[in-house]
């Protein structure tokens, strides 16, 4: 017998396939969804509008299973990690970012990241495997109906209004699990959640943006970190296969169709790295365009490093970040400096490290700290 499916991996297709394969209709798919993710339900003889014949077949045939919770801590500022047991030694971690007028989740994608970014602890861990759809979306299951009942929160109303695919690994690097569970997300028989309150963070796999951008164009939000080429190919090795200028055509493609009029540039500050006032004017001469590219679209956000043991590297003074934004700011470009949560839990951005079972040998291909080239501003590309 085949093991059971869960249901948690199947989007709105997903689920009228798996009912046709039992012999029942179409609607079935529907009312399995609202139960599974609007009600939070996984107990199928709980699931009182299906017939009973399906509710006493169902439990040889599927589940409704989240990875199983390892750990919770909670920050002083109140946000919430939970720590989730994926298999294989692995383990990976998702974040609850609580704002006064939203409620953020922070998903991860792979059990580690193989793109090694050089101030990310998931990256000097490795990578052991890709999530399936199933643990992306069981992330946000879990917390959703969890919350849900801590907030005293009424029958429709939502803990998580907003979801970031920026949790451990690269999300476009996972994208056939990625596309189901972003569908589910949106799906108002599901999450309902808007476009725009759905972010894929990427470091820039060029194909990828391009095939997201046709198939489900949320939120893009893309780790650039550097001005230019020579710099970037230090901070995140993936530039080295896909740099700037192919990175920014497929921003100023995927606005074509991107529900949102700008992308989101992220930008970790590294002290006497990336953060000086004249890397502050070559990133505004690489947004603004030329030579016939049009100026992209975008807003800046500022990302005070987060330390992790090994890293080599230091957070920008508060002076040199504001220094570096006012450059921005200055020249009419949108700048916001992120607010560090969670920090005390290591649950802030680039903290996330969970348990890796690393495939990938990164502790044998590169040092705990290599030293990154005092590179100035404008150095060759």
């Amino acid at each position: 017998m085949a093991d059971p499916v869960n249901l948690l991996g199947l989007d709105l297709d997903g689920l009228a396939a798996f009912s046709a394969g039992l012999g029942e209709k179409p609607f079935r798919a529907t009312q399995l969804a609202r139960w599974i993710h609007q009600r939070g339900e996984a107990d199928f003889a709980r699931m009182s509008d299906l017939a009973r014949p399906l509710r006493e077949r169902l439990p040889q045939a599927a589940a409704v299973a989240a990875p199983p919770l390892l750990a919770e801590r909670v920050a002083d500022d109140g946000c919430i990690k939970w720590l989730f047991d994926v298999g294989g030694g692995n383990a990976v971690e998702t974040v609850f970012i609580p704002e006064d007028d939203r409620g953020t989740l922070c998903v991860s994608s792979q059990a580690g990241c193989a793109v090694g970014c050089r101030f990310c602890a998931t990256g000097h861990q490795g990578f052991s495997r890709n999530l399936a759809t199933a643990e992306i979306v069981g992330q946000l299951w879990f917390a959703e109906h969890r919350l849900r009942p801590l907030f005293g929160l009424a029958e429709g109303e939502r803990a998580i209004s907003n979801v970031v695919l920026m949790g451990m690994g690269e999300p476009l690097q996972n994208y056939a699990a990625l596309l189901p569970a972003l569908r589910l997300m949106l799906d108002d028989r599901a999450y309902g959640l808007s476009r725009r309150r759905v972010t894929v963070s990427t470091s820039g796999v060029v194909p990828m943006i391009d095939r997201l951008r046709a198939d489900c164009p949320v939120a893009l939000a893309v780790s650039l970190h550097a001005p230019n080429d020579a710099l970037r190919d230090e901070l995140v090795p993936l530039n080295r296969k896909y740099p700037l200028r192919e990175l920014l055509g497929a921003c100023r493609r995927y606005l074509d169709a991107a529900p949102r009029d700008f992308i989101t540039l992220e930008y970790c500050m590294l002290q006497d790295v990336n953060d000086s006032p004249a890397h502050a004017a070559e990133l505004l001469r690489l947004v603004r365009g030329g030579a016939g590219e049009p100026a992209l679209r975008c807003k800046l956000n500022l990302i005070p490093f987060n330390p992790f043991a090994g890293s080599g590297l230091q957070r920008s003074t508060p002076a040199r970040v504001q220094a570096f934004a006012e450059v921005l700011r200055d020249a009419g470009l949108v700048t916001t400096v992120r607010k560090t949560r969670g920090d005390d839990i290591a649950a802030a951005c680039g903290q996330l490290a969970g348990e890796v079972r690393d495939r990938t040998r990164v502790h044998e291909r590169l040092p705990r700290v290599v030293p990154i080239r005092a590179l100035p501003a404008g150095a060759p590309r």
